[in-house]
Parts: structure tokens; C-alpha cells; sequence
């Protein structure tokens, strides 16, 4: 025997997921491991001789990297002499600084760390996570890709995204090739959009370092870390060598961030019985022993493993949280693809969002889900309306704003416009008007024409190989009419030569007359210190989160009915009397007729009465149509009006739609039949409402009006409900029922 509800939650999105039982011994725990070591550290002459349970003759080359760059140490012995749990209550007392808590904790080492976080709950989490992010303003990146490389369509998408706030924006590639075109394409689209939007490729480290040399990229995130020895000569390197690649790129100006997350270890094969959470704090002090100035973790590609297990979402939080205990810029995942479930998704999501982290997401997709080479991505642009009304529902700043559709198409046309002249003037492969156009209102690349794909790696690689650099790129845009755009480029060249960018958490913002104001650590530090301190949305900002295109103006929902003219179809003939002959009196509200003409489920009243009178007929009973003044709800209309009818029983209607048929002996709020949904009727139903009224007049057997349930109504029409209900209310007075008769239509 089965369960009919266990099997309809069985269809249920979040029945799709892969649940498994912890296995400690090959790293699929989120944390609290049994072989996690305890936290511990020992130095001698300056010099680490033990660190968690290693003496310094066996440590891994993690572990001689961790104690030698890693570890303050002229606070270490401090930090680890403090309990835990204190450092931990530090964390949500709003009367201890940030700068105090990086005091101990950058004399940390993995496992006291771990052993910090394993002390809070979630919500305690959340708010360390608002005391301890690097930079007071938070901020959002978009991935723009498509499965086409279509070089419009990617300039385009560079160019909304910017448009819409997004302060980094990220391509990849399917054919590695490709990706000097790319880079191109969303820094140049990007430019157009917004001054100061930095761009990366995420390919192959040579290629990637190549790009930056070319300044065709601004920043880097893709130098891979991980938390055992094994995991890191398998797959990436070594933290030395890391290092030195972090060094490359800063001396080119180019910000970076390393990446790690939550699980990868374990997807290796190379966990060495460790929880991830203990490996994922290894990484991070690798990230920062080696100088990189962010990180770019938060399970990231690996989610839905450690999602797999219990506490993996905490863990990933957890991660997040060690990352700011160290100081480090945090780009906090939420960028692969979670869950199936939208409330998952969600819950996942809003552990960074309430709280704010540097970048909410390190990779939104701000084009479609199909066109997402990063592995679909967990949000995209469909998703754009939800995360504005979310931002605005909340008072949280998720790093982007709305726009109107015209300032998107416009902006979109220029950034198309502006890699046609670039690629034009390269001799690359024409991009022709015909693209340009359907990358304005491309919904994916399956709306773009293809192009000649040998000729785009033919061109790719000119740019990969020859003289081509972004100084003839400013030069083409400007000889172009893209002055802007040139000077853009131009002043992102100059900005990484200046190098202030560099510092943790870098983005550039816009406040007064500078456009290319540096927002880091070090001139926007987090100072938050419980309520009225730190970052806020206030003044323009939320004038900016308020304003999504869906919004209206109530007061003009009220002008418009003001507006509505229609010839006078109900007169009043004077006082209503009580009644004494077998009838129905219908009583409707004060605005029914004069001030609001349409009910909710726009039906024009003249006809729904028409239709209940009708009904009344039908079962040849009287009927008189009364107007009540001194009440605007429903349930008391119909009372007055039964007590006015001369069988008892009246039909009460609110000038919205909503009805009921009551009796004078039953008390106000109850009542014989409620139609409380007006938008799930239409004339039918009026005139069923019409004759059970007659029926129950009459004193016969009446089965109740079957109405259709819809429960979405009150969501879409709650508001235009109380605007209505308002109108009424305003045109109560004290006075008698008058009754009313219905003028013949002209």
C-alpha cells in the first residue's frame, strides 16, 4: 500500500538531488571529520615545529608553505591560546571590531579555524559575514558566454551586464581558441556599459597571463588551489608556484584572486580522510601565504557534492566565513548550478546575500542557462526580476540594479556596434548588421546566424600572436566615434599602472565627479558595528534597488478610474423601505456603479448585475436593487440588505466583485453563501449566485454555487483589491439605503 502524498513529493524537484550517509575515510564529510586534527602549534626560535598535530620533519609541502608564509606569527601563539569559543563570540559582538578579530586570526592555523566556525550556527555565521567582509560595499559579477562565441552577442551581453551594475564580468570558452575574441568582445562591450568594469577569460593560466599581458583582461580568478599535497601535483602545481603566477599577473596590474571550494579534494580522490571544510581552511591559508588578495570559494563547481551530505550547505558558509577571519576579498560562489529545487537554491543563496560577501555571486548568468559554458550557472537572466524584487523586498544591496527595456536595447546596439568597427578595422571577419540586430534582441545565441568559425580562430590567433594589443583597440574605438568608450579603455590602462585596484576587495565605483573611484579595503573598509554602522542602502542606491520596470504608481490605478466616464445606469429613486413580498433585494456598496465601474475580474458591473437579476427570475421571485452607504464591507452591505428584503435574504456585492448571500437572522459574518474571490467569477456564476439566492428565499433545497479555486489571485491582485476597496471606503456616509433602478441602456 502506498501513500498518495509520499508519491506526489517524490515527483517533487528536490527528489531529483543525490543524498548520501558521511563517509569519513574518503573526504565525503562536510566537516567534523574523526581524522580532522585538533588544533595545536608549536614554535620554537621563530620557527613553526609543530602545526595541528605535525611535527615539522613530516610536513607536506601544504603544511611547510601554511608555517612559513602563512601564519602570523607574531600572534599565533596568542590566537591559539584563546579558546574558540571566544574568537567566536567576538565574531557576533557588535561591540568588537573587524581589525580586532584579524588580529587572532591571522595567527590561526586550519584546524583552529575550523574549530572557530564549529562553534556558530548559521544565523551567528551570517553575522560574522556582515562584521568581517573586506570591503563595506558589496558587489556582483556576471559570467557572459554563449555557445556560439558569437562576438556580438558577447559584447552585447558585456555591455547590459555593466549597464546593470555588475562590476566583474567573466567569459570562458568551448574552444579554447576562441578566447582572445572573447576577451575582446566583453571588454570592449563591457566599457560601453560601465567605466571600470573589470574582465576576465577563464582559460589555461598561460593563455590567461598572455591576455592580461595584452590588456585584454583586468583581473584573474582561476589559479586553482587545493587542501592535500597529492590533490595539488595531480592536478595544479604547487603554492609556490601559484605564487608566482599571483606575482606575474599583479606586475601587469591585473588583480587576482585564487579559487577554491568546498569538496574538490574529495572529487579527486585525494582527501586523505580529511572533512572538507578542514581542507578547504588549508587552501585558504595557501591563498593567503601567496599573496593573492581574494579568493574565489564557496564550493564553486563542486556544490552539489558537499549539498550531498548533511550540513554541506553550512560547511560551504562556513568556508566563506574562514576566508574573511583571513582577510582575503570573497567572491562567494553561488555561481554553479545547486539544486533543482527553486527553495534550495534560494535558502543557499540567501546565506551571502542577506549578509552581503564582496561579490554575492562569483558568476551570475546574466545570459541564458543554455548558453552558460560554465556549467549552467545557478542563476540566469530569466532570474534577473526575481533577484530586483528580492533586493527591494529586503532593503539588501545584491550588487545590481534594474534597468528599462529601452536603456538595455540601446546599450546593447552600441556595445554590437562597437566590436563591429573593432573587428572591421583588424580585418577580422565581417560582423554584419544583419548580427548586430539580432544581438540586440537575441534571447540566446540560437537567435544569432553562424559564423565562419575558422575565420574567428584565424583571427583569435592574430590577436593571441601578433602586434595586436588594447592600445590599438582604444585607438580603433576612438577613429571610430567611440570616444567613450576609448577613454574608458584608456583610463583602465592607466588605473593598472597606477595599481590601486590591487588591494583587497578593489572595484571601481562611481560617487560624485570621479568615475573610477577605487573601493577597496583599504579606502572602503568594513567598520560594521552592530545597527546604524557599516554598509546600508540608503539615498540613490535605493532609489536605484526601488525602481524595477514592473513597478506602477497607485495614485495613477486611482486617476485612471477617475478617468474611466460612463453614462449614469443606476438612479436613485429615493429611501429603501423594508419589504413584504416574497423577494430578493440585491444591496451593492457605495461606489458600485459611479466611482468604479469594472470589478476585479474586469466585468463590467452594469452586465453582472444584469446577470443576478436574471437569475432571480429564473426561480420567479421579485427582486429590488438597493444601494447601502454606511458600510463598504461585504458581509454587513448583505446584512443590511436582508434586512430590508422582504423573504429575508439578500445578495450583498462590494463594487470590486466580491459577494455574498445572507439572511437577516444569521449574524453579520456569518452568512449562507461567500464568494470571496471576485476575480474566479465571471457572469455564469453571477447568475447562479442569482437564483440559489431566489431558492433560499423561497425556503427550498439549494446546493451551494460551485466557484473555481485560484489562490495566485490574491498574489496578483492584492494591491488593486485594497486601491478598490479604498475608493469605496471613501464614499461611506451615514446615511439610509436608497433604493435604485437600473436605467435602460441607450
Amino acid at each position: 500500500m502506498k501513500s498518495k502524498r509520499y508519491t506526489a513529493r517524490q515527483e517533487r524537484p528536490i527528489n531529483r538531488e543525490t543524498f548520501i550517509k558521511p563517509w569519513a575515510d574518503a573526504g565525503l564529510m562536510a566537516d567534523a571529520s574523526p581524522n580532522d586534527p585538533a588544533p595545536s602549534l608549536t614554535i620554537k626560535d621563530g620557527v613553526v615545529v609543530e602545526m595541528d598535530g605535525v611535527a615539522r620533519e613530516d610536513f607536506d609541502l601544504l603544511d611547510a608553505f601554511i608555517a612559513r608564509y602563512s601564519l602570523d606569527l607574531s600572534q599565533a601563539e596568542a590566537a591559539m591560546a584563546t579558546p574558540s569559543q571566544e574568537i567566536a563570540r567576538m565574531l557576533v559582538d557588535i561591540n568588537i571590531a573587524r581589525q580586532e578579530v584579524l588580529a587572532l586570526t591571522r595567527g590561526c592555523t586550519a584546524a583552529k579555524l575550523v574549530d572557530i566556525v564549529q562553534h556558530m550556527n548559521v544565523l551567528e555565521m551570517m553575522m560574522g559575514l556582515t562584521k568581517m567582509r573586506a570591503r563595506q560595499t558589496p558587489a556582483n559579477q556576471a559570467h557572459v558566454t554563449n555557445r556560439k562565441e558569437h562576438p556580438a552577442l558577447l559584447a552585447a551581453d558585456a555591455a547590459e551586464a555593466a549597464l546593470r551594475g555588475f562590476q566583474e564580468v567573466e567569459t570562458t570558452v568551448g574552444v579554447s581558441r576562441y578566447a582572445p575574441l572573447n576577451a575582446l568582445a566583453i571588454l570592449v562591450g563591457s566599457q560601453v556599459g560601465k567605466g571600470g568594469v573589470l574582465t576576465q577569460c577563464s582559460v589555461e593560466e598561460a593563455t590567461n597571463l598572455r591576455l592580461g599581458f595584452r590588456g585584454l583582461t583586468t583581473y584573474s580568478e582561476t589559479l586553482s588551489v587545493y587542501g592535500t599535497e597529492r590533490a595539488f601535483v595531480d592536478g595544479d602545481d604547487t603554492p609556490w608556484s601559484k605564487a608566482f603566477l599571483a606575482s606575474a599577473y599583479a606586475s601587469r596590474g591585473v588583480k587576482t584572486r585564487f579559487t577554491s571550494g568546498t569538496g574538490s579534494e574529495a572529487l579527486m580522490g585525494h582527501a586523505e580522510g580529511k572533512s572538507m571544510l578542514y581542507l578547504e581552511a588549508r587552501c585558504l591559508l595557501v591563498t593567503r601565504g601567496a599573496g593573492s588578495q581574494g579568493t574565489q570559494n564557496g564550493s564553486i563547481s563542486c556544490i552539489a557534492l558537499p549539498e550531498s551530505l548533511p550540513g554541506g550547505v553550512r560547511a560551504v558558509l562556513a568556508e566563506n566565513l574562514v576566508a574573511m577571519l583571513l582577510g582575503l576579498e570573497v567572491a562567494a560562489g553561488n555561481d554553479a548550478l545547486a539544486s533543482h529545487s527553486e527553495m534550495r537554491k534560494s535558502a543557499k543563496l540567501m546565506l551571502q546575500f542577506i549578509p552581503g560577501t564582496d561579490f554575492v555571486t562569483s558568476g551570475y548568468g546574466s545570459i541564458p542557462r543554455y548558453d552558460n559554458m560554465f556549467g549552467g550557472g545557478n542563476f540566469d537572466t530569466t532570474e534577473l526580476d526575481d533577484w530586483y524584487v528580492i533586493q527591494r523586498d529586503m532593503r539588501i544591496d545584491g550588487g545590481i540594479h534594474p534597468r528599462q527595456e529601452a536603456e538595455v536595447l540601446g546599450v546593447r546596439e552600441r556595445g554590437a556596434r562597437a566590436i563591429q568597427a573593432v573587428f572591421d578595422a583588424f580585418d577580422f571577419a565581417e560582423i554584419s548588421d544583419a548580427e548586430v540586430a539580432a544581438a540586440v534582441r537575441a534571447f540566446s545565441s540560437e537567435d544569432m546566424p553562424d559564423r565562419d568559425r575558422i575565420a574567428d580562430i584565424r583571427a583569435a590567433e592574430m590577436l593571441k600572436e601578433g602586434p595586436i594589443t588594447v592600445v590599438e583597440v582604444i585607438r580603433t574605438l576612438a577613429g571610430a566615434g567611440y570616444t567613450d568608450v576609448a577613454a574608458n579603455l584608456l583610463e583602465m590602462q592607466r588605473q593598472r599602472v597606477i595599481g590601486d585596484y590591487l588591494q583587497t576587495s578593489g572595484i571601481f565605483a562611481s560617487k560624485g565627479n570621479q568615475d573610477y573611484q577605487v573601493l577597496s579595503a583599504l579606502t572602503d573598509p568594513n567598520d560594521y558595528l552592530g545597527p546604524g554602522t557599516g554598509y546600508s542602502v540608503a539615498g540613490r542606491r535605493w532609489a536605484q534597488l526601488q525602481a524595477i520596470p514592473q513597478a506602477w504608481d497607485p495614485r495613477e490605478f486611482l486617476a485612471d478610474l477617475d478617468r474611466q466616464t460612463a453614462v449614469p445606469w443606476l438612479r436613485d429613486v429615493g429611501p429603501a423601505e423594508p419589504g413584504s413580498e416574497l423577494e430578493v433585494v440585491v444591496a451593492v456598496g457605495p461606489a458600485f456603479g459611479t466611482a468604479i465601474q469594472r470589478t476585479l475580474g474586469d466585468l463590467e458591473l452594469r452586465e453582472v448585475l444584469t446577470e443576478i437579476l436574471r437569475g432571480i427570475a429564473d426561480e420567479q421571485v421579485g427582486a429590488r436593487v438597493v444601494r447601502i452607504h454606511h458600510t463598504s464591507d461585504c458581509a454587513f452591505i448583505g446584512h443590511a440588505g436582508a434586512k430590508l428584503s422582504g423573504s429575508g435574504v439578500a445578495i450583498g456585492m462590494q463594487s470590486k466583485g466580491t459577494t455574498v448571500i445572507h439572511q437577516q437572522d444569521l449574524a453579520p459574518l456569518e452568512n449562507l453563501e461567500l464568494f470571496s474571490m471576485s476575480p474566479n467569477l465571471d457572469l455564469e456564476t453571477y447568475r447562479q449566485i442569482g437564483r440559489n439566492a431566489a431558492r433560499y428565499a423561497q425556503r427550498k433545497p439549494t446546493t451551494p454555487v460551485p466557484v473555481r479555486i485560484d489562490n495566485t489571485a490574491r498574489l496578483r491582485l492584492i494591491v488593486q483589491t485594497t486601491l478598490l476597496h479604498r475608493r469605496e471606503t471613501e464614499l461611506v456616509e451615514e446615511k439610509a439605503p436608497t433604493e435604485l433602478h437600473i436605467r435602460p441602456a441607450s
